[in-house]
């Protein structure tokens, strides 16, 4: 019973991570100015674009306090990690997030790889 346990959780884990595999950069940007720009980018957690796809956020999904900052995804608050703050000027003007998923059948968790605030105008 544990071995059918362990493998359907080693099948789900398998899954999820073949769907995020699949869902990166899909050619839509390819000539984009910024897309070098992109990838360059790196936080206290490594490379922005490497493990979780960047979100632009609307003005009323993003909130700083005291110099920390903390995001609005899927309508539930998540504090930003200070590590993950982007602090070179940002070239694409609207504030992004790249977030990494944690879905298991109860919960929801997610890791904020990177943010970077907008240009605040």
């Amino acid at each position: 019973m544990k071995l059918r346990i362990l493998f359907a959780a080693l099948l789900i884990a398998a899954a999820a991570f073949a769907r995020d595999a699949f869902a990166r950069d899909d050619g839509r940007y390819a000539g984009s100015p910024l897309k070098p720009w992109f990838e360059s980018l790196t936080s206290g957690k490594g490379p922005c674009c490497s493990d979780a796809d960047g979100a632009a956020l609307a003005d009323a999904d993003w909130e700083s306090s005291n110099g920390h900052y903390r995001v609005r995804i899927e309508d539930q608050w998540w504090d930003v990690p200070d590590e993950t703050v982007i602090t070179e000027p940002n070239r694409a003007g609207r504030t992004m997030v790249w977030p990494v998923y944690h879905r298991w059948p109860d919960h929801m968790t997610i890791d904020i790889r990177c943010f970077m605030p907008g240009s605040m105008t």
